[in-house]
């Protein structure tokens, strides 16, 4: 999983969900961010919900990345 990250994502959640969220990131040795995606690509994978290949998109200088 080796691929860029480009896109943002921001939400209001309760601050004791996200405490429960910076816990289980601790103990499993990753970021808020991490834990976030790996908790949505396992929620997918239950479900048989497929996830879109990335596509290439430009940075600032117009280069495909």
């Amino acid at each position: 999983m080796a691929n860029s990250k480009t896109a943002t994502l921001t939400f209001r959640i309760d601050p004791s969900l996200k405490e429960a969220l910076r816990i289980a990131a601790h103990a499993e040795h990753r970021s808020i961010a991490n834990m976030i995606e790996v908790l949505i690509r396992d929620f997918c994978a239950q479900r048989d919900i497929a996830i879109p290949a990335s596509t290439p998109t430009e940075n600032r200088s117009g280069e495909r990345s």
